[in-house]
């Protein structure tokens, strides 16, 4: 918990940017009938019956002192699928950074390793080289901001029914648009002294 705090109490730095990783799924909803539009004084009514259409999956890449977020939408969430949001991350989004700091939680799927499965080892161990990794503990991952931001993405984005996997890519392709352009950023508080008293439980205890 301590590392990942530090890491939060840096100053930005262009060829060591810091990025928050995250993923999560949503099931595609489509509808079986055409809901009802909404009217003054009525909302949008829709039949309580629906289609399941499978389910996207996608990864937050949440860089909290740029205020830049980039979410990658996949229909699996494979370690291969990681490996390949990872690369994308590196060579597309941040290609000038001697080191990504990434922060992320320790699924299975999150470790080089996957990097290795998905590619030659030359190239995966050119890109493990270019990253920082951080975990957050085990029942940690509130640590994480990019959980923040996705959290944000579910209310402002997610909070209906689609049913399409284009739709859906769409419109989260819409959200990340304005969020960036908005420069949104999170204001961390939460520090190492803070974690030592209102986490105190959690630290070996120390006998005179």
């Amino acid at each position: 918990m301590e590392d990942v705090l530090d890491v939060y109490k840096r100053s930005a730095d262009p060829i060591r940017p810091l990025v928050c990783m995250d993923e999560a799924a949503r099931q595609l909803i489509g509808e079986t009938r055409v809901p009802l539009a909404a009217k003054p004084g009525e909302v949008l009514r829709e039949d309580y019956e629906y289609v399941r259409n499978g389910v996207a999956n996608f990864f937050m890449f949440f860089a909290p002192l740029e205020g830049k977020r980039h979410v990658k939408v996949t229909r699996r969430r494979t370690k291969k699928d990681w490996a390949l949001a990872v690369k994308e991350m590196v060579d597309v989004h941040y290609p000038q950074a001697e080191k990504i700091v990434l922060v992320m939680d320790n699924l299975n799927t999150h470790t080089p390793a996957s990097l290795y499965e998905a590619f030659p080892p030359a190239e995966a161990k050119r890109i493990a080289d270019k990253l920082e990794i951080h975990y957050t503990p085990k029942h940690g991952s509130w640590l994480n901001m990019a959980e923040i931001e996705l959290g944000i993405l579910g209310r402002q984005c997610l909070d209906r029914r689609i049913g399409e996997f284009e739709v859906f890519e769409n419109e989260v392709a819409a959200w990340q648009t304005a969020r960036n352009d908005s420069k949104a950023k999170v204001k961390w508080r939460f520090t190492t002294a803070d974690a030592r008293i209102k986490l105190v439980r959690l630290y070996p205890s120390m006998e005179a």
